[in-house]
């Protein structure tokens, strides 16, 4: 990568969500808004990794038509700094004798996004494994591979196959990225160059929020006190059960769920005290969460979770408010001193009475404070100055333009 001359600062990032229509929140979506500051950044759109389940009708329409609509877009801005293409692949990832035909239709559609943005040795972010061979396959100046989720522990996804992306990645990458300091130490030996990354969280969004009186029509005629939580309420990770007893143990309370939801879930939460609101833009989420009285992570308990580090629980210290989380996640001992934990839905349950009695203006600001200085700007700059480290000048250049490009809302 010529970065010396500044004629190649680029990223190509094979991204683990869809730009148009899944959480902006994700780490590689919010550093790439960054590195766009400083140079070209692809942002590709997640390529099928997932087994089809025609079974469920409704649910394979809903996936085909978005894929779809997402592909037809073409290549995009994204209104905050990066382009955005959904390159057409097939879901055959699960199919040996097929991966080859899918792998060179990919690295056929991403040179030629390369060659339209002069693009010519990016750096290769990976953070969807199936873009493994193509993006090892690929010109480039560095490989990055984001291990941020354990994919393999995805029910949905052929476990050994994804499992070989994970190996072939880790002994290629020039630095494989973690976000959850247990996976990392777990890990590490298994790395050409292992790299602890922890989650930034959009700071002043979340914590401007409340200066705005304006409240949310779909909040303001929900009876107080709320628990709360946004995010995709996926089977694997979100205890529907569990938060369905925790509700029956507190009937006074009002129960707001933010997000995708299966049908499944939706009859069991089907109670006086629980609302359910369809997933809501990123910028409007600290709007809604402002609202929040209580703010709740009732994950289930198991691998994937383990390795988990949800930028939620950072948006929820921003915005202030007193949390309940279930031990699902390593990285939550770091924060016990400011979360209540719980393994039953009665200790849930007498947890939040306790977070909401208890809640008060210098616990508000010493919440706030763990993460004031956790933003993505900081991320960014940690990354780029470590992929880059020796070339002073440059990252001289890098450090300023996220500097003076930090207010802008991103």
């Amino acid at each position: 990568m010529d970065i010396e001359n500044n004629t190649d600062m680029s990223f190509i990032c094979f991204g683990g969500e869809d730009w148009w229509y899944h959480n902006r929140a994700h780490i590689d979506m919010q550093l790439m808004r960054r590195f766009s500051r400083v140079g070209t950044a692809l942002y590709v759109n997640s390529i099928v990794m997932r087994k089809l389940n025609i079974g469920d009708r409704k649910g394979f329409t809903e996936k085909l038509v978005r894929k779809t609509r997402s592909i037809l877009r073409g290549l995009k801005q994204s209104g905050v700094g990066f382009w955005v293409y959904s390159p057409y692949t097939l879901p055959v990832q699960h199919i040996s004798w097929a991966r080859p035909f899918n792998e060179a239709i990919l690295r056929y559609q991403i040179r030629r996004i390369m060659r339209k943005l002069q693009m010519r040795t990016p750096v290769m972010w990976v953070a969807c494994p199936p873009a493994c061979d193509a993006a090892i396959a690929m010109k480039r100046g560095k490989l990055v591979y984001q291990r941020t989720d354990r994919y393999e522990d995805d029910p949905h996804v052929d476990r050994e196959t994804v499992l070989n992306y994970d190996r072939k990645l880790k002994a290629n990458a020039d630095m494989t990225v973690y976000v959850n300091q247990s996976l990392y130490e777990e890990e590490t030996d298994q790395c050409k160059n292992a790299f602890f990354l922890d989650h930034g969280v959009d700071y002043e969004m979340f914590t401007s929020a409340e200066n705005d009186r304006d409240v949310p029509a779909e909040m303001a005629g929900i009876n107080k006190p709320i628990v709360g939580y946004f995010g995709v309420m996926a089977d694997h990770k979100f205890d529907v059960e569990f938060v369905s007893k925790v509700a029956d143990l507190l009937p006074e309370f009002s129960f707001v769920f933010i997000g995708r939801v299966s049908q499944e879930s939706q009859e069991m939460f089907a109670r006086k005290n629980i609302h359910i609101l369809p997933k809501q833009p990123y910028e409007r989420i600290p709007h809604f969460g402002k609202c929040f009285d209580v703010a709740v992570l009732p994950w289930r308990i198991n691998k994937w979770t383990e390795a988990a580090n949800p930028i939620k629980l950072k948006e929820y210290l921003a915005l202030g408010k007193p949390i309940v989380s279930t031990p699902a996640f390593s990285e939550l001992q770091s924060y016990l001193d400011i979360v209540c934990e719980a393994t039953t839905p009665e200790d849930f349950a007498g947890c939040i009475k306790k977070a909401h009695s208890e809640n008060n203006a210098e616990l508000v600001r010493k919440r706030r404070e763990r993460v004031a200085q956790s933003s993505w700007e900081s991320k960014a700059e940690l990354m780029l100055r470590t992929l880059f480290a020796g070339q002073e000048s440059e990252l001289k250049m890098i450090t300023d333009a996220l500097k003076r490009d930090g207010a802008d809302g991103c």
